[in-house]
């Protein structure tokens, strides 16, 4: 899930951050990274909005903050900020909306969605095909999977995935590594090799923490994620290995409920004007970038 990042984003990241600002209406936000100018409301596309959300005027947007940079919780110890965060309030702003960001756990933002709890679901989900039964999604960023280690006696991945057989890993509930490391430790036992022991955590920081402590031999997270993870981690964690099934994220809408049509259309705005690439500078990730937004464009 990961971008192939240029290597030059440990240094970006060792240094450090901008913080979030606020955004409105043709605002300038000056941050370390880049000065992210958000469009002010497209009327067309402030129209395409359902007139159920519309008439709320706030979009309620889910995200799990605890996956750095994408989503995470800032210095003030209760403000979700990020790449996700910082993209959903510059598209509530080209539909004419105002946006609040719910810290909620991955594993219950899509039903969430689904439900009606909330407009939107942002937080580094990955667009699958089974996931599109459930909710549609406009695609914003791609990334992959990558493996980070404790730096002082860590399990060296050397070819992918086949080198889990055996040992154990630590990944976040119902994220795609998740599915990944548990196929994994099928196909091992089908070649006669040792299962894989997949510990599941509530979110990515429990995750690291139990690879930290030895729980977990390697851990699996988006390559973003877990570069940031290894440069902020004073020599705690490395890498091993290289990124694999670079796929799409997407923005998870209710299926049919219609918003993922203003949705793909205020992200390509963002795109067209320059907002979406400063965003992603922003958190050091533009080597995740894409061109054309889609809506359920999943090909696994």
């Amino acid at each position: 899930m990961g971008g192939l990042l240029v290597l030059s984003l440990i240094a970006a990241l060792a240094a450090g951050c901008g913080g979030s600002g606020k955004k409105g209406s043709s605002t300038t936000t000056a941050t370390t990274a880049a000065t992210v100018v958000i469009p002010g409301v497209n009327r067309k596309i402030a129209a395409e909005v359902p007139t159920a959300t519309k008439s709320k005027g706030t979009l309620i947007v889910a995200s799990d903050a605890h996956y750095p940079p994408d989503e995470f919780i800032g210095s003030d110890g209760r403000t979700v900020v990020g790449m996700d965060p910082d993209l959903a309030s510059a598209l509530a702003g080209v539909m004419g909306l105002k946006v609040k960001v719910v810290n909620t756990p991955l594993s219950t933002i899509i039903p969430g969605v689904a439900a009606g709890r909330y407009d939107l679901g942002m937080s580094s989900i990955t667009d699958t095909r089974g996931r599109e039964k459930t909710v549609d999604f406009v695609t914003y960023f791609k990334a992959g999977t990558t493996f980070y280690v404790n730096a002082t006696g860590g399990l060296a991945i050397q070819h992918g995935l086949s080198d889990l057989c055996g040992h154990s890993v630590a990944v976040g509930r119902g994220t795609t590594e998740q599915s990944d490391a548990t196929a994994q430790s099928a196909k091992c036992k089908a070649a006669g090799k040792a299962g894989v022991k997949v510990f599941a955590y509530r979110n990515q920081t429990v995750a690291s923490d139990a690879v930290a402590g030895g729980r977990g031999q390697v851990g699996m997270a988006d390559y973003p994620v877990a570069a940031y993870l290894s440069a902020k981690s004073n020599g705690k964690f490395m890498l091993t290995g290289i990124p694999y099934n670079v796929a799409p994220y997407g923005i998870a809408t209710r299926k049919g409920s219609g918003m993922a049509k203003p949705v793909l259309d205020a992200l390509k705005v963002l795109i067209a004007k320059g907002s979406y690439k400063a965003i992603l500078a922003r958190w050091y990730v533009t080597s995740g970038a894409i061109r054309k937004p889609q809506i359920n464009a999943a090909t696994t």
